[in-house]
């Protein structure tokens, strides 16, 4: 039961209950169960309101995380498409992928400082991409 059937419920009562218009206690009720239908109402729009923008809601996160799916996705082999590394000039953070790390090294996008690296692999040792092990 909503809030305006209980309110609802409630001015049946005092309706059947009969209550007068010139008894201080009988007014004193009234008052109250209009108070009580005014805030029913409120509460209605309310979620009205709370309807629509989570509505809205769903739509802009359909929008906004459609394009980002596979790099939200929780599979486990997304853990290796990238790696991190620290800029040993800033200490900022970058991520390269398989494409970055071939290059063998790299801009700082931070600081501009050229960094240099070789990876090797840590099953062989050596090779780039271990599909055969030298």
């Amino acid at each position: 039961m909503t809030v305006s059937e209980k309110v609802a419920y409630i001015k049946g009562l005092a309706e059947n209950a009969g209550f007068s218009d010139n008894e201080a206690k009988d007014k004193v009720v009234k008052a109250i169960i209009d108070v009580l239908e005014d805030i029913a109402g409120a509460i209605g729009e309310i979620n009205e309101q709370l309807d629509a923008v989570d509505e809205d809601l769903a739509y802009l996160e359909e929008d906004f995380y459609e394009d980002d799916e596979e790099f939200y996705d929780d599979d486990e082999d997304d853990d290796d498409d990238y790696f991190e590394i620290e800029c040993p000039t800033c200490n900022d953070i970058i991520y390269l992928d398989d494409e970055m790390i071939d290059e063998g090294g790299i801009k700082c996008p931070n600081c501009g400082q050229e960094i240099e690296f070789d990876v090797t692999c840590g099953d062989c040792g050596g090779c780039s991409g271990c599909d055969e092990e030298e």
